[in-house]
């Protein structure tokens, strides 16, 4: 049942949309905002900064940078191997990044990192909750090509995945335990804030059928907000949603996170136990760097506050990850292996002037690096997406708990309406690499974000270890060749059965 006033939808919801418009809800705050009208020039100097403690030639590198919307890929890149090997550099390097953001980004022109404690509340919010009428179904399965896999069919289908090289051991290994502790799926005791509670990798829909609380933020539209009040109504959990009595907004359910910070910081400390803080935003462009700024503001806020606050976070596999031994030798062993791809391997690479189906690792490599960054997302993508990894390695390190899983590539409607993206995940699986559906990526990285809010799986000693543990990365980790090399040509072979 519905506890108070909430829009009604036309019909119960069959699909959570992944991508808004935050610049589509008016608002007289401007919220985040970078201090010049140059996102880039905001990038450089954070990346620059993170890299000049470990790496002072990177840095100047970063500096001296003359297109860095072209050339970003490599500075990101160096900011991961910068601090292989040395935990303290790893740790430098996300601290000084994220300390250069937020000494650089504004909140309505005052430092972000003062607004909540200073500015005055634009709007006090108040809870509305969304009770569902089901039962909780806390036997884990998972959807996955028309079927929903439980029980033993869903351990065959984790070892199909380990033994293709999908997924890691320790994913499964964590999804097993899950299996094993159904009584966890419900997270009694936990409030999980989902910050873009309708985005399609978020863990709404899973969480409700197992019957979690969960406070769901997003933007204050009437169809989205409809979307969830169904999507709540019909699920076993309770749905708690930030509300006004007066509003000049669609809709007088949800917040803007841009540019209702304080607001939506004071609602959240309304709430009894522990918080579990997870950001699933996603918006194009610089507003995406906005938005996980207003995140991370929202999170360091937060532990400060309440410390057994818990914070979560996708990591995307389309980023550059230090990856262990066993993957680089699986991928080494695939670019041995006799096939079609090896055949033509050498005329395409000798055509192309070397770009093609360059080997993912050199030899022995350990930990090896896969780097996977699209151009086609961008610099403002990547950055968005790396302050996260920042913010989790910085809270591991100050003994926070953590949640940061890498996703598998997925058909989400922010990747599908690219045509180049389309096409080459269409064509990813002629080498090695899987595309998941929303739905079976989404309850995957809902039961991992279980396991790690109930095992307690302790730190790893470097921080790339925490990252490569329990990650669900489609196969670009174990594939034979450099991602970027091969992504041209699976999109050529994907635009054939896109038209199919």
């Amino acid at each position: 049942m519905i506890l108070g006033c909430y829009p009604s939808g036309d019909s119960p919801v069959t699909k959570i949309d992944s991508y808004f418009e935050y610049s589509e809800v008016m608002s007289p705050h401007e919220g985040v905002s970078f201090p010049t009208e140059s996102t880039s020039s905001t990038a450089r100097k954070a990346v620059a900064e993170a890299l000049r403690k470990t790496d002072p030639v990177g840095a100047r590198a970063v500096e001296n940078e003359t297109n860095w919307r072209r050339n970003y890929l490599t500075h990101f890149r160096r900011a991961v191997e910068a601090g292989i090997g040395e935990p303290p550099a790893a740790h430098s390097i996300a601290a000084d990044g994220l300390h250069a953001l937020h000494a650089d980004m504004l909140y309505d022109d005052v430092p972000l990192d003062a607004a909540i404690d200073t500015l005055p509340l634009a709007q006090a919010l108040h809870t509305q909750t969304v009770v569902g009428t089901e039962e909780p179904d806390t036997t884990l399965s998972i959807p996955y090509k028309g079927e929903r896999l439980s029980g033993s069919s869903l351990l065959d289908q984790l070892d199909v995945w380990v033994n293709q090289g999908v997924i890691t051991l320790s994913c499964a290994d964590a999804v097993r335990t899950v299996q094993a502790n159904p009584e966890w799926l419900r997270l009694e005791g936990d409030t999980v804030v989902i910050l873009g509670a309708g985005a399609e990798m978020g863990p709404l829909r899973a969480l409700l059928r197992w019957g979690a609380d969960v406070a769901a933020v997003d933007l204050p539209t009437v169809e989205l907000q409809s979307r969830i009040a169904e999507l709540a109504s019909h699920g076993a959990g309770r749905v708690h949603l930030p509300a006004r009595v007066l509003t000049n907004r669609p809709a007088n359910v949800g917040a803007n996170l841009v540019n209702e910070l304080p607001s939506i910081a004071h609602w959240l400390d309304g709430f009894d136990g522990r918080l579990v803080l997870g950001n699933y935003c996603y918006a194009d462009g610089a507003m995406h760097v906005r938005v996980s700024m207003a995140g991370d503001a929202l999170g360091a806020h937060m532990t400060s506050l309440r410390p057994d606050t818990a914070l979560a976070f996708l990591a995307t596999p389309t980023d550059v990850f230090a990856v262990p031994r066993e993957d680089v030798d699986r991928a080494n062993d695939a670019y041995g292996a006799r096939s079609i791809s090896k055949l033509m391997r050498q005329p395409l690479r000798i055509a192309s002037g070397g770009r093609l189906l360059q080997r993912n690792y050199p030899p022995g490599a350990n930990p090896g690096i896969c780097d996977a960054l699209v151009p086609q997302q961008g610099p403002n993508y990547a950055l968005a997406k790396r302050i996260q990894r920042w913010r989790a390695t910085t809270a591991r390190h100050e003994g926070l708990a953590v949640s940061l899983n890498v996703a598998p590539a997925t058909r989400t409607h922010s990747v599908l309406k690219n045509k180049a993206l389309a096409a080459a995940y269409a064509g990813a699986h002629r080498f090695g690499v899987e595309i998941f559906d929303p739905a079976t990526s989404n309850t995957l990285m809902a039961a991992l974000l279980v396991h790690d809010l109930r095992a307690g799986a302790p730190s790893q000693v470097e921080p790339w270890q925490d990252e490569a543990n329990n990650a669900a990365h489609g196969g670009l980790w174990t594939g034979a060749y450099h991602p970027r090399s091969a992504l041209g040509l699976a999109a050529v072979l994907g635009i054939g059965a896109l038209r199919n």
